[in-house]
Protein backbone atom coordinates (compact mmCIF):
# COMPACT_ATOMS: atom_id res chain seq x y z
CA UNK A 1 0.00 0.00 0.00
CA UNK A 2 1.75 3.06 -1.32
CA UNK A 3 -0.68 5.48 1.52
CA UNK A 4 1.20 6.93 4.64
CA UNK A 5 -1.77 6.04 6.82
CA UNK A 6 -4.55 3.30 6.08
CA UNK A 7 -7.43 3.56 8.34
CA UNK A 8 -9.43 0.03 8.54
CA UNK A 9 -12.85 -0.17 9.55
CA UNK A 10 -14.93 -3.43 10.99
CA UNK A 11 -18.08 -3.84 11.51
CA UNK A 12 -17.87 -6.97 13.77
CA UNK A 13 -21.47 -8.74 14.94
CA UNK A 14 -22.68 -12.27 16.89
CA UNK A 15 -22.73 -13.74 12.96
CA UNK A 16 -21.23 -11.64 10.24
CA UNK A 17 -17.67 -9.78 10.38
CA UNK A 18 -16.83 -7.04 7.80
CA UNK A 19 -13.57 -4.88 7.51
CA UNK A 20 -12.55 -2.58 4.64
CA UNK A 21 -9.93 0.61 4.09
CA UNK A 22 -11.24 4.11 4.20
CA UNK A 23 -10.57 6.27 0.94
CA UNK A 24 -9.85 10.12 1.54
CA UNK A 25 -13.49 10.59 0.28
CA UNK A 26 -14.72 8.86 3.39
CA UNK A 27 -16.21 6.34 1.02
CA UNK A 28 -15.37 2.42 2.02
CA UNK A 29 -13.37 0.01 -0.16
CA UNK A 30 -11.63 -3.24 -0.34
CA UNK A 31 -14.71 -4.90 1.51
CA UNK A 32 -14.40 -8.41 2.94
CA UNK A 33 -17.13 -10.43 4.58
CA UNK A 34 -16.07 -13.18 6.89
CA UNK A 35 -18.08 -15.68 9.00
CA UNK A 36 -17.39 -15.22 12.72
CA UNK A 37 -18.45 -18.93 13.93
CA UNK A 38 -15.04 -20.08 11.33
CA UNK A 39 -12.64 -18.15 13.52
CA UNK A 40 -11.18 -19.14 16.82
CA UNK A 41 -10.79 -14.66 17.51
CA UNK A 42 -10.96 -11.18 16.04
CA UNK A 43 -7.13 -11.01 15.76
CA UNK A 44 -6.84 -14.09 13.35
CA UNK A 45 -9.25 -12.46 11.51
CA UNK A 46 -8.02 -9.10 11.21
CA UNK A 47 -4.92 -10.96 10.69
CA UNK A 48 -5.95 -12.65 7.60
CA UNK A 49 -7.48 -9.10 5.93
CA UNK A 50 -4.03 -8.02 6.64
CA UNK A 51 -2.96 -10.22 4.79
CA UNK A 52 -4.95 -10.09 1.95
CA UNK A 53 -4.67 -6.53 1.54
CA UNK A 54 -1.08 -6.71 1.37
CA UNK A 55 -0.71 -4.39 4.63
CA UNK A 56 2.08 -4.23 6.30
CA UNK A 57 1.20 -2.41 10.22
CA UNK A 58 5.16 -2.47 11.19
CA UNK A 59 5.71 -0.48 7.81
CA UNK A 60 3.09 1.52 7.32
CA UNK A 61 1.34 3.73 9.54
CA UNK A 62 -2.69 1.97 10.79
CA UNK A 63 -5.22 3.16 12.39
CA UNK A 64 -8.63 1.19 12.67
CA UNK A 65 -12.16 1.61 14.26
CA UNK A 66 -13.81 -1.53 14.94
CA UNK A 67 -17.42 -1.61 15.71
CA UNK A 68 -18.60 -4.06 17.74
CA UNK A 69 -21.66 -6.31 19.24
CA UNK A 70 -21.20 -6.13 22.73
CA UNK A 71 -20.23 -3.13 25.73
CA UNK A 72 -16.88 -1.38 24.64
CA UNK A 73 -16.35 0.29 28.22
CA UNK A 74 -13.96 -1.58 29.68
CA UNK A 75 -10.46 -3.27 28.18
CA UNK A 76 -11.26 -6.52 28.50
CA UNK A 77 -14.14 -7.38 26.06
CA UNK A 78 -16.08 -10.16 25.83
CA UNK A 79 -18.65 -10.56 23.40
CA UNK A 80 -22.34 -10.93 23.83
CA UNK A 81 -23.63 -13.07 20.95
CA UNK A 82 -20.03 -14.61 20.43
CA UNK A 83 -17.48 -16.94 22.60
CA UNK A 84 -14.42 -14.46 22.03
CA UNK A 85 -12.98 -12.40 24.20
CA UNK A 86 -9.81 -9.87 23.62
CA UNK A 87 -8.13 -7.14 25.49
CA UNK A 88 -8.11 -3.87 23.15
CA UNK A 89 -4.95 -2.65 24.31
CA UNK A 90 -2.81 -6.26 23.55
CA UNK A 91 -4.76 -6.05 20.42
CA UNK A 92 -3.73 -3.11 19.58
CA UNK A 93 -0.30 -3.95 20.35
CA UNK A 94 -0.52 -7.22 18.52
CA UNK A 95 -1.40 -5.19 15.18
CA UNK A 96 1.07 -2.78 15.27
CA UNK A 97 -1.53 -0.17 15.44
CA UNK A 98 -1.22 3.69 15.75
CA UNK A 99 -4.34 4.23 17.15
CA UNK A 100 -7.62 2.08 17.86
CA UNK A 101 -10.78 2.96 18.23
CA UNK A 102 -13.65 0.24 19.91
CA UNK A 103 -16.93 1.54 19.62
CA UNK A 104 -20.20 -0.18 19.97
CA UNK A 105 -22.00 -1.21 17.01
CA UNK A 106 -24.70 -0.18 17.45
CA UNK A 107 -22.97 3.49 18.30
CA UNK A 108 -21.74 3.19 15.10
CA UNK A 109 -24.74 3.24 13.14
CA UNK A 110 -25.71 6.30 14.96
CA UNK A 111 -22.98 7.74 13.35
CA UNK A 112 -24.19 7.10 9.70
CA UNK A 113 -27.82 7.90 10.53
CA UNK A 114 -27.53 11.53 9.48
CA UNK A 115 -25.42 10.44 5.88
CA UNK A 116 -28.29 8.10 4.75
CA UNK A 117 -29.97 9.17 1.69
CA UNK A 118 -33.43 8.62 0.96
CA UNK A 119 -32.48 5.75 -1.24
CA UNK A 120 -31.41 4.16 2.08
CA UNK A 121 -33.52 4.17 4.34
CA UNK A 122 -37.63 4.27 3.96
CA UNK A 123 -40.17 5.80 6.28
CA UNK A 124 -42.66 3.78 7.71
CA UNK A 125 -45.90 6.19 8.68
CA UNK A 126 -46.44 9.39 8.84
CA UNK A 127 -44.64 11.97 11.28
CA UNK A 128 -42.23 14.20 10.10
CA UNK A 129 -38.59 14.79 11.30
CA UNK A 130 -37.23 17.75 13.24
CA UNK A 131 -33.61 18.88 13.12
CA UNK A 132 -31.22 19.05 15.78
CA UNK A 133 -33.78 16.66 17.83
CA UNK A 134 -32.88 13.35 19.80
CA UNK A 135 -32.75 9.90 17.02
CA UNK A 136 -33.38 6.35 18.49
CA UNK A 137 -31.76 3.49 16.58
CA UNK A 138 -32.77 -0.22 17.61
CA UNK A 139 -31.90 -3.28 15.29
CA UNK A 140 -32.91 -7.05 15.83
CA UNK A 141 -29.99 -9.04 14.39
CA UNK A 142 -28.51 -11.87 16.03
CA UNK A 143 -29.13 -9.74 19.42
CA UNK A 144 -30.87 -6.30 19.42
CA UNK A 145 -28.96 -3.28 19.53
CA UNK A 146 -30.34 0.05 20.47
CA UNK A 147 -28.25 3.62 20.48
CA UNK A 148 -29.52 7.80 20.40
CA UNK A 149 -28.05 10.52 18.47
CA UNK A 150 -27.94 14.29 20.33
CA UNK A 151 -26.99 17.53 19.21
CA UNK A 152 -25.02 19.30 21.13
CA UNK A 153 -22.15 21.76 21.00
CA UNK A 154 -22.66 22.11 17.49
CA UNK A 155 -22.24 18.22 16.28
CA UNK A 156 -24.45 15.50 16.70
CA UNK A 157 -22.93 13.11 19.86
CA UNK A 158 -23.64 9.28 19.19
CA UNK A 159 -24.67 7.90 23.00
CA UNK A 160 -24.53 4.02 23.00
CA UNK A 161 -26.73 1.61 25.49
CA UNK A 162 -27.95 -1.94 26.00
CA UNK A 163 -31.21 -0.87 25.61
CA UNK A 164 -32.20 -4.76 23.93
CA UNK A 165 -31.75 -6.27 26.80
CA UNK A 166 -34.27 -4.22 29.17
CA UNK A 167 -37.59 -6.43 30.23
CA UNK A 168 -39.49 -7.51 28.23
CA UNK A 169 -42.60 -5.55 29.12
CA UNK A 170 -45.93 -7.76 27.10
CA UNK A 171 -48.91 -5.46 26.00
CA UNK A 172 -51.48 -7.91 25.35
CA UNK A 173 -53.20 -11.26 26.59
CA UNK A 174 -50.46 -12.63 23.69
CA UNK A 175 -47.60 -11.39 24.81
CA UNK A 176 -48.63 -12.45 28.24
CA UNK A 177 -48.62 -16.05 27.02
CA UNK A 178 -45.87 -15.68 25.22
CA UNK A 179 -43.27 -14.34 28.35
CA UNK A 180 -45.17 -17.03 30.41
CA UNK A 181 -43.55 -19.52 27.94
CA UNK A 182 -40.10 -17.77 28.21
CA UNK A 183 -40.01 -17.61 32.24
CA UNK A 184 -40.27 -21.79 31.58
CA UNK A 185 -36.33 -21.06 30.10
CA UNK A 186 -35.22 -18.41 31.27
CA UNK A 187 -34.99 -16.38 35.13
CA UNK A 188 -35.61 -12.84 33.39
CA UNK A 189 -36.66 -12.48 29.97
CA UNK A 190 -35.35 -9.57 27.61
CA UNK A 191 -36.70 -7.96 24.77
CA UNK A 192 -34.23 -9.67 22.92
CA UNK A 193 -35.60 -12.97 23.67
CA UNK A 194 -38.13 -11.84 21.29
CA UNK A 195 -36.81 -9.19 18.83
CA UNK A 196 -34.00 -11.22 17.32
CA UNK A 197 -33.53 -14.06 14.96
CA UNK A 198 -33.83 -16.40 18.11
CA UNK A 199 -36.31 -14.12 18.82
CA UNK A 200 -38.94 -15.03 15.85
CA UNK A 201 -37.89 -18.95 16.43
CA UNK A 202 -38.73 -18.50 20.43
CA UNK A 203 -42.18 -16.15 19.37
CA UNK A 204 -43.26 -18.98 16.82
CA UNK A 205 -42.37 -21.98 19.48
CA UNK A 206 -44.64 -19.85 22.49
CA UNK A 207 -47.00 -19.70 19.78
CA UNK A 208 -47.12 -23.65 19.16
CA UNK A 209 -47.37 -23.86 22.56
CA UNK A 210 -50.42 -22.09 23.29
CA UNK A 211 -52.06 -23.06 20.67
CA UNK A 212 -51.20 -26.80 21.96
CA UNK A 213 -49.14 -28.38 18.33
CA UNK A 214 -46.14 -29.72 17.81
CA UNK A 215 -43.25 -26.85 16.65
CA UNK A 216 -41.24 -27.79 13.80
CA UNK A 217 -37.40 -27.12 14.35
CA UNK A 218 -37.72 -24.06 12.23
CA UNK A 219 -35.24 -21.16 11.81
CA UNK A 220 -35.74 -17.14 11.56
CA UNK A 221 -35.16 -17.81 8.34
CA UNK A 222 -37.70 -20.63 7.52
CA UNK A 223 -40.37 -18.70 9.74
CA UNK A 224 -40.18 -15.64 8.14
CA UNK A 225 -39.72 -17.54 4.54
CA UNK A 226 -43.16 -19.26 5.52
CA UNK A 227 -44.93 -16.42 6.61
CA UNK A 228 -44.15 -14.50 3.55
CA UNK A 229 -45.65 -17.41 1.50
CA UNK A 230 -48.51 -17.89 3.54
CA UNK A 231 -47.72 -21.36 3.76
CA UNK A 232 -47.47 -21.34 7.48
CA UNK A 233 -50.56 -19.64 9.15
CA UNK A 234 -48.53 -20.34 13.09
CA UNK A 235 -45.41 -19.04 11.10
CA UNK A 236 -47.57 -15.62 9.98
CA UNK A 237 -48.59 -15.07 13.44
CA UNK A 238 -45.19 -15.43 14.41
CA UNK A 239 -43.96 -12.96 12.21
CA UNK A 240 -46.62 -10.27 12.87
CA UNK A 241 -46.51 -10.63 16.89
CA UNK A 242 -42.46 -9.96 16.02
CA UNK A 243 -43.89 -6.73 14.21
CA UNK A 244 -46.04 -5.84 16.72
CA UNK A 245 -43.25 -6.04 19.91
CA UNK A 246 -41.12 -4.33 18.14
CA UNK A 247 -43.16 -1.42 17.43
CA UNK A 248 -44.10 -1.30 21.08
CA UNK A 249 -40.27 -1.24 21.72
CA UNK A 250 -39.63 1.60 19.46
CA UNK A 251 -42.24 3.41 20.48
CA UNK A 252 -40.62 2.83 24.26
CA UNK A 253 -37.56 4.22 22.98
CA UNK A 254 -39.32 7.35 20.97
CA UNK A 255 -40.88 8.55 24.58
CA UNK A 256 -37.77 7.69 26.52
CA UNK A 257 -35.74 10.09 24.05
CA UNK A 258 -38.30 12.23 22.55
CA UNK A 259 -36.88 10.90 19.23
CA UNK A 260 -38.58 13.79 17.31
CA UNK A 261 -35.59 13.09 14.41
CA UNK A 262 -37.04 10.03 14.10
CA UNK A 263 -36.60 6.35 15.42
CA UNK A 264 -34.34 4.02 12.91
CA UNK A 265 -34.82 0.55 12.47
CA UNK A 266 -31.50 -1.26 11.59
CA UNK A 267 -30.44 -5.00 11.87
CA UNK A 268 -30.50 -7.75 9.58
CA UNK A 269 -33.74 -8.93 9.72
CA UNK A 270 -36.44 -6.38 9.10
CA UNK A 271 -35.16 -5.15 5.45
CA UNK A 272 -35.93 -8.21 3.86
CA UNK A 273 -39.82 -8.36 4.56
CA UNK A 274 -39.89 -4.13 3.62
CA UNK A 275 -43.34 -4.51 2.22
CA UNK A 276 -44.77 -6.99 5.20
CA UNK A 277 -43.52 -4.51 7.53
CA UNK A 278 -44.99 -1.93 6.13
CA UNK A 279 -48.56 -3.73 6.20
CA UNK A 280 -48.01 -4.87 9.86
CA UNK A 281 -49.17 -3.56 12.80
CA UNK A 282 -45.72 -2.25 13.94
CA UNK A 283 -46.66 1.57 13.36
CA UNK A 284 -50.04 1.51 15.06
CA UNK A 285 -48.22 -0.17 18.11
CA UNK A 286 -45.59 2.25 17.98
CA UNK A 287 -48.24 5.08 18.68
CA UNK A 288 -50.43 3.29 20.60
CA UNK A 289 -49.47 5.09 23.71
CA UNK A 290 -52.86 6.15 25.78
CA UNK A 291 -52.32 9.59 26.45
CA UNK A 292 -49.09 9.71 24.40
CA UNK A 293 -50.39 8.71 20.90
CA UNK A 294 -50.10 12.25 20.16
CA UNK A 295 -46.41 12.71 20.81
CA UNK A 296 -45.35 9.49 18.52
CA UNK A 297 -47.57 10.17 16.36
CA UNK A 298 -45.44 12.98 15.36
CA UNK A 299 -42.05 11.32 15.30
CA UNK A 300 -41.39 9.53 11.56
CA UNK A 301 -40.22 6.12 12.06
CA UNK A 302 -37.91 4.25 9.40
CA UNK A 303 -36.05 1.43 8.53
CA UNK A 304 -32.50 1.59 6.89
CA UNK A 305 -31.57 -0.23 3.76
CA UNK A 306 -28.40 0.69 3.66
CA UNK A 307 -26.30 -2.49 3.78
CA UNK A 308 -23.41 -1.50 5.97
CA UNK A 309 -24.49 1.28 8.31
CA UNK A 310 -22.27 -0.14 10.81
CA UNK A 311 -18.93 0.10 8.25
CA UNK A 312 -20.21 3.68 7.00
CA UNK A 313 -20.79 4.90 11.03
CA UNK A 314 -17.46 3.50 12.04
CA UNK A 315 -15.72 5.77 9.02
CA UNK A 316 -17.57 8.63 10.16
CA UNK A 317 -16.08 7.94 13.34
CA UNK A 318 -12.58 6.95 12.67
CA UNK A 319 -12.52 10.55 10.50
CA UNK A 320 -13.68 12.73 13.34
CA UNK A 321 -10.75 11.08 15.76
CA UNK A 322 -8.48 11.61 12.99
CA UNK A 323 -9.43 15.58 12.48
CA UNK A 324 -9.38 15.69 16.06
CA UNK A 325 -5.97 14.52 16.63
CA UNK A 326 -4.64 16.86 13.63
CA UNK A 327 -6.40 19.80 15.62
CA UNK A 328 -4.34 19.14 18.57
CA UNK A 329 -1.00 19.15 16.70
Amino acid sequence: MSSSVINIVADIGGTNLRVGIVQPDGSVANLELFQCEEYSSLKSVLDLYLTNQNIDTSVTKTNACLAIACPVDQDLISMTNLPWSFSKSELKADLKLNHLYMINDYTAIAWSINSLSDDQKVKIGGGESIPHTPMAICGPGTGLGVANVIWGHDQWISVGGEGGHADFAPVDDTEIEILKFLQTKYPRVSYEQVLSGLGIEQIYQALCSIKNVPAQDYQAKDISGKALDNSCEICLEALQQFCKILGSFAGNLALTTSAFGGVYIAGGIVPRFIEFFENSDFRARFIAKNRFTEFNSKIPTYVITEAQPGILGASAYLIQQNNNEALCR
